[in-house]
């Protein structure tokens, strides 16, 4: 058999190895072997099915002219085919299967199991937050949508004919969340419809959705360009405005009013079961939530230590007193949206030059730095990754959010590149999309902890590199960190032990410096996102643990180049997979060289 070229030499000991054990009836491992692999593109179609978007961005254009099916029709029938495949893929005995197919079986288990254990939850009927949504995910989907030919255009054209459709259904959805007390917390639902507000004000040559028309390809005709773009423009005059125009009335009149008063996701229906199976999802451990806050009370103080050394050396006696200094200092704050992107650049370049000293395996696509639309600023993170397109069509990109940028800070920008670019998501994304041999579930697969975790421990990979040399951006960078602790203290104590929004607020002001703007927003994100702060400390802590079980395992025969091969070798994975991938390494390593002695 062939064994995929990117799992380097130990994956392919245990590829052997597994083979020695195989079963004595090599037709019915083959014709396993077989089906599970026809089972796995029988589920990635039915995947992209449901999910026509997710299918554009990948190159996919089978459904390019049409959305997800949010009817409870289609949500009911996409539930219990997840129960069908479940059961079909457990039944597939994977003994003498290679490491690596036997581990897509097991996988694809786990995930359609996480799946079912969330269904009766029904997240679907609570689908809109000041964040995400419809009505902000899809104009930030037109943006990296693949616009190549005519086609291309046509059909983006009919899926902007059926968006009322999808909002219809929606807003069907919202209703029944209604019903069911499954409802945002209230101050924060006048955000929604400010939003779908906002996007119906604008003129449709202004608007996200004409956005295809600023890159036709060179080859259009003017008469195509002509049809194309009066088809565009009618089309969101007559069909996407209206449908914001709806929706934001519905949020205004008839949805704000139940608004939930309470912000803990304690407060919906089963909320402590609700709130469990998120964290545990998001961290892929069987941590509580009661240790979960524990450690992120032990990190923060580590980490306070940390920040008061450096605020002591600049002069200051304590934190509160440097912070001040920090919000005060126009030097630390940009001076215009360029300036953002600028030093996004820079940190980039600077971490670049150095990846092959880092790692064995290099990813082949690039990674661009834009601007967050001006649309959906408001609610948006500082700077978020939207992955690439396999093809390579579309690049990677650190999305950055430039608004209100005099009261924003360029303390964190250098370690926020590391983490969203190189060698953070762009990285462990890209490569995982490159794999040969695995299938487009795992090359596509996404673990809070495992990706989250990553791109923190590539912050400290740019410590230890010798970046952070202005001590400002190196207390930016303790601050980012400090970042992800407070993240399990609050998002634990909002939905576990029933905290106020302002005790969260108080907290990120007792314990760091962080920006006004930022407080709020992520104050705001840890409420309608619970559980998913959770992952970056929890995966970057086990990450730093596993690479310090092999330095000590292999001593000096330890390649940090190999290291990091192994961590993103495999694509992404949950915590506790990971750490069998790399104590098998380490275990073949050591064979290896008791081989050579």
């Amino acid at each position: 058999m062939t064994i995929p070229r990117r799992l380097g030499a130990a994956s392919a000991l245990l590829f052997s190895l597994m083979l020695g054990a195989a079963h004595a009836d090599a037709p019915d491992l083959e014709s396993r072997r077989a089906a599970l692999n026809a089972l796995l593109k029988e589920q990635w179609d039915h995947t992209m099915r449901g999910s026509p978007e997710w299918a554009s961005l990948l190159g996919d254009k089978r459904f390019n002219d049409r959305w997800q099916d949010f009817s409870q029709a289609a949500i009911d029938a996409d539930n219990q085919a997840t129960l069908d495949f479940l059961k079909r893929f457990e039944a597939i005995d994977t003994t003498g299967f290679p490491l690596q197919e036997k581990l897509n079986r097991d996988l694809m288990v786990r995930e359609l199991r996480n799946n079912v254990e969330s269904m009766p939850f029904r997240d679907w009927e609570m689908p809109l937050a000041q964040n995400s949504g419809v009505h902000l995910d899809i104009p930030q989907i037109v943006s990296a949508l693949p616009f190549e030919t005519v086609k291309d255009y046509e059909d983006y054209i009919v899926r902007l004919h059926k968006l009322p459709k999808l909002f219809a259904e929606t807003r069907i959805q919202m209703d029944k969340g209604v019903k069911d007390g499954l409802m945002p917390p209230k101050f924060l639902i006048p955000k929604i419809a400010k939003q779908c507000e906002d996007v119906a004000a604008m003129k449709p040559s202004a608007s996200p959705f004409a956005e295809p028309l600023k890159k036709f390809p060179n080859d259009f005709s003017a008469a195509d360009k002509a049809r194309l773009t009066k088809e565009i423009l009618a089309a969101v005059q007559k069909d996407v405005v209206p449908a914001y125009k709806q929706l934001g009335a519905y949020v205004k009149t008839q949805y704000l009013p139940h608004g939930r008063k309470d912000v803990g996701m304690w407060s919906l229906p089963n909320g402590e079961a609700r709130y469990s199976i998120k964290a545990k999802h998001a961290t892929t451990t069987d941590m509580s939530p009661e240790e979960i806050h524990q450690l992120g009370l032990s990190e923060v103080a580590r980490i306070e230590g940390q920040m008061l050394q450096v605020a002591q050396k600049l002069g200051y006696k304590d934190l509160k007193s440097f912070n001040k200094a920090v919000e005060a200092n126009p030097a630390l704050h940009p001076k215009s949206r360029q300036e953002i992107i600028d030093l996004y650049q820079k940190y980039t370049d600077q971490m670049y030059a150095q990846l092959p000293q880092q790692f064995g395996i290099l990813p082949k696509a690039k990674v661009e730095i834009k601007r967050v639309e001006e649309f959906r600023e408001k609610g948006a993170s500082g700077a978020a990754y939207m992955g690439g397109s396999p093809d390579g069509k579309r690049p990677g990109r650190v999305m950055v959010n430039t608004g209100d940028f005099a009261k924003r800070s360029t303390v964190s920008i250098e370690t926020t590149a590391l983490h969203e670019g190189v060698p953070g998501h762009h990285m462990q994304i890209s490569i995982a999309q490159e794999i040969d041999g695995l299938p487009m579930f795992r090359q596509q697969g996404n673990y809070t902890a495992y990706a989250e975790g990553w791109a923190l421990y590539s912050e400290r990979l740019g410590e230890e590199l010798g970046f952070f040399k202005d001590p400002y951006s190196y207390y930016g960078h303790l601050q980012d960190e400090m970042l992800r602790a407070i993240r399990l203290v609050v998002d634990t104590g909002l939905h576990y032990k029933k905290w106020t929004r302002q005790q969260v607020v108080d907290f990120f002001h007792d314990h760091s410096g962080i920006e006004e703007v930022e407080v709020q927003s992520e104050t705001d994100r840890y409420i309608v996102w619970p559980g998913q702060a959770l992952g970056y400390k929890i995966g970057q802590l086990k990450i730093l643990s596993l690479r310090d079980y092999a330095k000590q395992e292999l001593g000096p025969r330890f390649d940090i180049r190999k290291f990091h091969d192994q961590v993103l070798g495999a694509g992404a994975l949950p915590m506790d997979v990971l750490e069998a991938q790399i104590k098998g390494w380490v275990a073949a390593e050591k064979g290896n060289a008791t081989a050579q002695q």
